[in-house]
């Protein structure tokens, strides 16, 4: 029971020290890049799906697709750098991220379910909702990212209320790819100045060689 005990108190304290520390292995180049995925497919969209209403199939593949493969892409980076740092810690700090963040992503794919299966007529309201659930996500992980990307969480909060205030406006595809842009953007610039700008720049600094931070 003691050493049951003391391997308790060992894991709590661990996940105690990792929500005190920044999860640097999350890089500013995947987070750039999923801004400059939204871009694109803010510009794919008129030509792939020009009236998302009569054909949201199409828009929910662009955006969903969009969004998983952005996803998968940080998080392969988060994990190949977290588990090639020496110590432990990173480990925990890059599984309470992921405890922080993954509850939205589930209400994100249920929202989609049901709006897609049940309410295909307003589809309207999904920009909205995963700006909401997105911006919800970021704050929720604030404390484990530099404090100016508190802002960024506001910022999706605001732009996803904004998106359900417009209606079937919220379809135009820059009122996904604006926002999205704008603050992984954003995201991406506050991680490289916390974290990476007084590093010495290798093209092997974000595939996680073990030497570019934790």
């Amino acid at each position: 029971m003691e050493l049951r005990d003391a391997i308790e108190q060992i894991s709590t304290i661990r996940t105690q020290l990792a929500a005190t520390e920044h999860l640097r292995s999350l890089r500013a180049v995947p987070v750039a890049m999923s801004g400059v995925f939204a871009l694109a497919a803010a510009m794919v969209q008129p030509w792939w799906c020009a009236e998302p209403l009569a054909d949201p199939a199409g828009y929910l593949w662009l955006w969903c697709g969009t969004a998983v493969f952005s996803g998968l892409l940080a998080t392969l980076v988060v994990a190949r750098r977290a588990l090639a740092s020496p110590g432990a810690l990173s480990v925990a700090n890059a599984k309470l991220a992921a405890m922080q963040f993954a509850p939205n992503l589930v209400v994100g794919a249920i929202v989609t379910w049901f709006v897609a299966s049940r309410l295909g007529h307003q589809l309207w309201l999904l920009p909205g909702l995963w700006q909401l659930l997105f911006g919800l996500g970021n704050l929720a992980a604030h404390r484990l990212l530099p404090a100016p990307a508190l802002c960024v969480g506001v910022l999706f909060v605001a732009s996803g209320t904004a998106c359900l205030w417009f209606g079937e406006r919220a379809l135009d595809p820059w009122a996904m790819g604006l926002p999205f842009a704008v603050g992984q953007l954003a995201l991406a610039a506050i991680l490289w100045w916390h974290h990476e700008r007084n590093e010495s720049w290798r093209p092997s600094d974000w595939r996680a060689d073990g030497r570019g931070g934790v």
